[in-house]
Formats: structure tokens, sequence, C-alpha cells
């Protein structure tokens, strides 16, 4: 992601505080590092109903649906996951050097993300988890177009996943998205507060 502009055969260069510098020869460069917001949850939560209001509700934030690079990622019909979500995080990287943080919506789970080759060049990764009833889930996925994956079954099997290992949980079986929203934009504004005391 970084390369020395002095070096011979190219070096690549390590993140240092919110620099890239080259271990080689000293070369510097600013490479800002900012937290990223990751809100998951299995389908039917209702990520894909909140990504207008929480656009609207948290300016200072560029939000994205994961889901938009999924087709250009395609190679012969299948997609290279660990590529996917590391150009996510590259897409964070290029985002924080304006120096603004990152919301990604998709079903991502921190240990998808540790040990990719991008994950050093993003500040503190922030989880928290859209989540409604089984049967919720149940009647919103049986209710999709017959060309969109239904698989009840895996779904409800990865929200028990979620819910068990991410604390931030938000409910979106009673609230609209535009609550769920300002309950999101929330969340991020205390966990950005927080790490600058």
């Amino acid at each position: 992601m970084h390369f020395c502009q002095r070096c011979e055969p190219a070096v690549v260069l390590e993140p240092a505080a919110d620099a890239a510098v080259c271990a080689h020869c000293g070369w510097t460069e600013p490479a800002r590092r900012e937290p990223l917001y990751v809100v998951t949850g299995a389908s039917g939560a209702g990520k894909s109903a909140i990504f207008t209001p929480l656009a609207a509700a948290l300016p200072e934030c560029v939000v994205f649906d994961v889901d938009w690079l999924i087709d250009p990622m395609k190679t012969d019909g299948s997609v290279d996951w660990d590529a996917f979500r590391d150009a996510w995080l590259s897409v964070a990287h290029g985002i924080a050097q304006g120096g603004r943080s990152t919301v990604l919506l998709g079903p991502l789970m921190p240990e998808q993300l540790a040990d990719l080759p991008s994950r050093r060049w993003i500040g503190p990764i922030h989880f928290a988890v859209l989540d409604c009833t089984d049967e919720q889930r149940r009647t919103r996925l049986q209710a999709r177009p017959s060309w969109r994956e239904h698989a009840v079954d895996e779904h409800l099997l990865f929200a028990a996943h979620l819910r068990r290992t991410i604390p931030t949980v938000l409910h979106t079986g009673t609230d609209t998205p535009a609550q769920t929203a300002q309950q999101l934009a929330a969340w991020v504004r205390r966990t950005a507060s927080s790490r600058d005391r």
C-alpha cells in the first residue's frame, strides 16, 4: 500500500503512529490510521435499510454497504473473500487520509479482518450488530424476491453466533431504520469520544 519513493527495488513501508516509514532508508510519509466502525448482522437484520438514514445521520464519517464491491470482485463467478475484505480496509485507509472514519455495513466478523494485509493501516476496529428475532428474520428473508439467496437456517445460525460474540447489539425489530441509524450514529460518536479522552 505504501512504498518507499527512494529505494530500489521497491520497499514496503511500515506503519508508525500516523506515518509510514521505510525501515531501510528512513523515508517517511503521512499515513493516518483512523478507527473503523463495522455494522454487522446476519441477512435480514436491516443493514441495507439503514444505509441512507445512517449516511445522513453521520456526515463526519463515510458510510458504505460492502455489497457494492461484490460484483467488481467476482472472477469466474466466485469471490476471493479475503481480497474483498482487504479491499474495504484499503478504502477505509484512503478515507482516513482526509481525517474521516469509515463505517462498513456488512456481514463481517472480527476474526475475518484481523490478519488481512491492510489491517495494520487501520486504527481500532469497533463492531456493532444489527439484530431481530428469528421469527422476524425468517419472515423478512422469505419475503425477498426469488433471485435473492434465502438460506434461512444458515442466517439464523450466523445471527446466533454474532449475538454470542459481539457485545454491542441494536434491535431492529421495533425501531424504524431512521431510529436505528440515530442509535448507530450515537454509538459511533460515543466510541470516538471515549478514544479521544
